[in-house]
């Protein structure tokens, strides 16, 4: 047709060569306009088949809804490229429903026609633009790449994003689960109110067919005995030598302090096999402690054989449950051992853990835990016998002290520190599976760690730690007879000094609280640090102590135990108690030399009530007397309570707690202006790096 038309102006031009000016117009135009019709007619071809190759797509609703197989796998490194170049083809429409792309069909580049176009002319619009693909708001791989950064802001931002999702489906969590990296996997583990779905279930343990008692005893029994001190050699020659025939572990003491009385004879019958698994795991957290053990552990499979101790016990057996939990926070104070840890499974369980009704469990998987998050807790690492009760999941807020809590004789790093129970006279009655019994009903809710439950809701912006160490009332039958020269001052101040410089404790302000000997110890800890200058931080740190009835002169239990010293025979922990000591009266001078060069701030709280000393009888006394109770100095307070109650307060309008918050509240240094506008500065630097980051 187009042919035609040019011969019939052929004709024409030929006729008439005064018409030669028009008819070169018209063919002109002519032909302008039969290449625009040509590339529009293309255009819109290209056009149309473009939209029709984005328009067809399928659904994956059946896809997401299908039965996924059981079996998972545990990636350590990111995920291929081919994978991430998939995912990027997951988009959102308006009904919210995901869709998946067609595998591609080589069509032409628009990108390319429309630069040809728009060179050609300017003035057309670009109908080959690809329309703009919207993402999803919560998609999870967006907040995964940002969880993987290398960048520490964007990794913890992506964390708590990924944490932060509650609507997801099945489908999204499972996929998400499979493709985290070890790092961001704690990250998540230590989140606030996380979705569990977040987590795989751990492999399952290889099967041996043997006895689980026999295969740990063939652990301890491979271990190196060189090199080990004669605590960790008496407890592994426990496990190795006595069997289901073993003598039942007593617990004598004192009642008040916690104990069921004189220590009493026990049968030569079979022991349950609960006794028999616990004196192995006792052997394995002493040699836990040991750095160089810790390799051996994990290569000789001793993951591996506690997560079927694990599997094997339900939660009412909550003192094998401890010792295994805490056999992996130890092995977890080694970086090099957080690999094998994680591939074992233990981040699920210790996630479980966080979420039990048993305090002690969660303090201990919130210990593991924070050993293996370097990404918020480095370089601090807790080692056994320092449990952080706040904060246990990662938070924004600063932290501007640490709260140090140190027990008394036969006190416990959480037991000490509870609620006062509704019994006064005998607040350590147990239920048999180690639960405290709790107030009636209307009563208000029960705590078993005040400054958990408490005060780190009234102080957020404080780390709250606890110290343990073992004491003993009588050198009866103590928990390891072969040391008692480790259990003085001055050997106990040494061993924690270390533990506490690495928790990080002495890098911020310190405000100790402490309980009966806990005070003794904090005050050798702290004139001790005055000669050392490797630990010299934590004395100038130091800002206040609270001490809960100390024994600065010395106390009446000593001397009711030297009058029947030949039944109970008091431990090195009472003798070192007894009054006019010279070791306590040095110390005290020592300290008060220190309080004056540092000018701390001292808080006392006296009982003025006897204490019940022995279950069954009326035989009370004064354990630490008002005027060993008053150190000389300082801001000091008598209380209608009696020994044990001075540190438990009955509720959090109570005098003793009152004292205490606002004790420690003034004590807690004030945000200056330039630290402000510093760490105002950092977030904003960081949100726009996330802000940035995130959009790619």
């Amino acid at each position: 047709m187009y042919s035609q038309r040019f011969s019939f102006l052929r004709e024409l031009c030929s006729k008439s060569s005064g018409e030669d000016t028009r008819i070169n117009t018209v063919w002109r135009i002519t032909k302008i306009a039969a290449w625009t019709s040509l590339v529009l007619g293309g255009t819109f071809i290209a056009s149309q088949v473009y939209s029709l190759r984005d328009a067809f797509r399928h659904r994956t609703n059946a896809v997401n809804n299908e039965n996924r197989p059981s079996s998972y796998i545990y990636p350590t490194t990111s995920l291929p490229a081919d994978t991430q170049e998939c995912r990027k083809d997951i988009t959102k429409v308006e009904d919210g429903e995901s869709f998946a792309k067609m595998p591609s069909i080589p069509f032409p580049n628009p990108q390319v026609s429309n630069n040809i176009l728009s060179s050609w002319l300017p003035w057309v619009p670009s109908p080959l633009a690809r329309p703009k693909v919207h993402q999803r708001p919560d998609d999870p791989w967006r907040f995964l790449k940002a969880a993987q950064s290398e960048h520490r802001a964007t990794r913890m931002e992506g964390v708590e994003k990924l944490a932060s999702i509650k609507h997801w489906g099945d489908s999204d969590y499972r996929a998400v689960a499979q493709a985290l990296d070890n790092r961001t996997l704690v990250g998540l583990a230590r989140s606030h109110d996380l979705d569990s779905r977040f987590f795989l279930p751990p492999p399952s343990p290889p099967k041996t067919g043997g006895l689980l008692e026999d295969e740990l005893r063939s652990l301890l029994s491979s271990l190196p005995r060189d090199g080990i001190d004669k605590c960790t050699l008496h407890f592994t020659s426990k496990a190795m030598q006595h069997g289901r025939a073993a003598f039942a572990e007593d617990r004598g003491g004192l009642w008040c302090f916690g104990g069921n009385g004189l220590s009493f004879a026990q049968s030569l019958s079979n022991v349950p096999e609960e006794k028999v698994l616990s004196f192995c795991l006792q052997a394995l957290v002493k040699h836990s402690k040991v750095p160089s053990h810790c390799s051996d552990i994990v290569r000789l499979g001793g993951l591996q054989l506690l997560q079927r101790a694990y599997r094997s016990r339900n939660h009412s057996a909550q003192k094998i449950l401890r010792n295994i939990v805490r056999v992996i926070g130890n092995l977890a104070v080694h970086e090099h051992l957080h690999r094998q840890i994680i591939q074992a499974g233990w981040v699920t369980v210790l996630a479980s853990l966080m979420k039990s009704d048993h305090i002690s469990l969660v303090t201990h998987a919130a210990r593991a835990l924070a050993n293996l998050d370097r990404d918020t807790c480095s370089p601090e690492k807790y080692q056994d016998g320092v449990y952080l009760f706040h904060p246990q999941d990662r938070s924004r807020e600063p932290i501007r002290a640490d709260i140090v809590f140190v027990h008394g004789l036969l006190g416990g790093a959480i037991k000490t520190w509870r609620q006062q129970d509704s019994a006064d006279d005998h607040p350590e009655m147990e239920n048999p599976d180690g639960a405290h019994v709790h107030p009636e009903e209307g009563e208000e809710e029960y705590t078993e760690c005040w400054p958990k439950s408490w005060l780190a809701k009234d102080c957020p912006n404080l780390r709250i730690l606890s110290v343990e160490y073992d004491t003993h009332l009588s050198d009866w039958q103590p928990i390891c007879p072969v040391e008692q020269e480790k259990r003085s001052l001055a050997n106990r101040s040494r061993e924690i000094l270390e533990k506490l410089k690495a928790a990080g404790v002495g890098t911020r302000p310190i405000i100790w609280v402490t309980h009966s000997m806990g005070g003794l110890l904090v005050k050798k800890m702290l004139t001790d640090s005055l000669q050392d200058s490797s630990f010299g931080d934590l004395a100038d740190n130091t800002k206040g102590i609270l001490f809960y009835s100390t024994p600065h002169f010395g106390s009446s239990l000593a001397a009711y135990s030297t009058q029947v010293r030949y039944l109970l025979f008091p431990s090195v922990e009472v003798r070192e108690l007894s009054h006019d000591n010279a070791t306590l009266k040095k110390l005290h001078e020592d300290f008060t030399v220190f309080v004056d060069k540092k000018s701390v701030d001292i808080l006392t709280l006296a009982e003025t009530v006897p204490t019940n000393i022995a279950q069954g009888t009326t035989i009370k006394t004064l354990i630490v007397p008002l005027k060993s109770a008053n150190p000389g100095f300082g801001e000091f307070h008598q209380v209608d309570v009696n020994h044990l109650n001075v540190c438990k307060p009955e509720n959090k309008g109570s005098i003793l707690y009152e004292l205490t918050l606002q004790f420690i509240q003034r004590n807690i240094p004030k945000s200056t202006l330039a630290e402000k506008l510093e760490r105002g500065l950092d977030e904003i630097m960081d949100n726009e790096y996330i802000w940035r980051h995130m959009q790619l």
